[in-house]
């Protein structure tokens, strides 16, 4: 019998290399450079007008790939103006390659850098004890508001530290993903212990309606190749089962039935394409816009 399903996040070393590969597999990253390229500098256009400083907040840095694309804009944008970046991440392996990363890029004068290791509700509530509330022109969110308890109270906390002309820009899966599919049939059968939440671009417009807040929703293409995951065995493969289910060991520990299951699933069109004998997992993100 198969053992008990346990949560990939019980083990922080193989959930960072099963999401490495994931970065590796897929266009995610590409999808967001792409976004930051050709629509974020019309997001940028007026936050820092007639301002000597920049302040920037990352909630949910990671190891700063995205980060350093975001600020290399706004100082395009902005050139001459000192860019304050705060970065909000709670893994400290992360920060030490997001600083390893700073400490290699060149072209980042005028910008300060302040790390503080911490989830984004220990952020709010150490602002909240020591009863500061810093403004921010530009707060992002990228991928992050899996790992928040109450994401609308997250969502109205960090707007609520916009400036005028400040915005809040989220980048999370979109509803039309494949990831929509698989946790809306699947979820209730994955390990998660509460430290993770199945929330999608579809399910952000009524949280932001309801909270009456203005927003521009963006859609970004995106695939993964999880061919691999259908060869038994193959390492890689067994690391992305892991990464896609949230769940250590999917492969091995998960009932047979709804491993079966799971496996018809990723190859139907809801979930993924089939293009030349490889499965392409449709890894689509929604961006929102919000403004102050």
């Amino acid at each position: 019998m198969a053992s008990p399903m346990r949560s990939l996040l019980a083990d922080p070393d193989r959930y960072v290399r099963s999401f490495r590969l994931f970065l590796q597999r897929s266009t995610e990253h590409q999808s967001m450079q792409e976004f930051v390229e050709r629509q974020l500098p019309g997001v940028l256009e007026s936050i820092g007008n007639g301002k000597s400083t920049i302040n920037v907040l990352s909630v949910g840095g990671g190891a700063g790939e995205m980060d350093l694309q975001i600020l290399s804009k706004i100082r395009a944008r902005y050139p001459g103006v000192t860019i304050n970046n705060d970065v909000v991440e709670p893994s400290a392996d992360q920060i030490s390659k997001y600083k390893e990363r700073v400490a290699q890029a060149s072209n980042l004068e005028n910008i300060k850098f302040t790390w503080h290791k911490e989830t984004a509700y220990e952020y709010e509530s150490r602002m909240n004890a020591e009863k500061k509330t810093k403004k921010w022109d530009f707060i992002h969110m990228i991928q992050m508001l899996y790992y928040v308890k109450d994401i609308p109270a997250t969502i109205r906390y960090f707007h609520s530290l916009l400036e005028p002309q400040g915005k809040l820009l989220i980048i999370l899966v979109s509803g039309k993903s494949g990831w929509e599919t698989l946790w809306r049939k699947y979820g209730s059968s994955f390990p998660l212990e509460d430290l993770c939440n199945y929330v999608s671009s579809a399910d952000l417009p009524k949280m932001l309606d309801s909270a009456g807040l203005k927003y521009q929703l963006y859609e970004l293409p995106s695939h993964m190749d999880i061919t691999s995951c259908f060869v038994e065995g193959d390492k890689d493969g067994e690391l992305l089962l892991d990464f896609l289910t949230e769940t250590l060991d999917f492969a091995k520990t998960a009932p047979p039935e709804l491993k079966h299951q799971l496996m018809e699933e990723l190859r139907k069109p809801g979930c993924s394409e089939v293009r030349d004998g490889k499965v392409f997992f449709n890894n689509n993100l929604g961006v929102i816009v919000i403004e102050p």
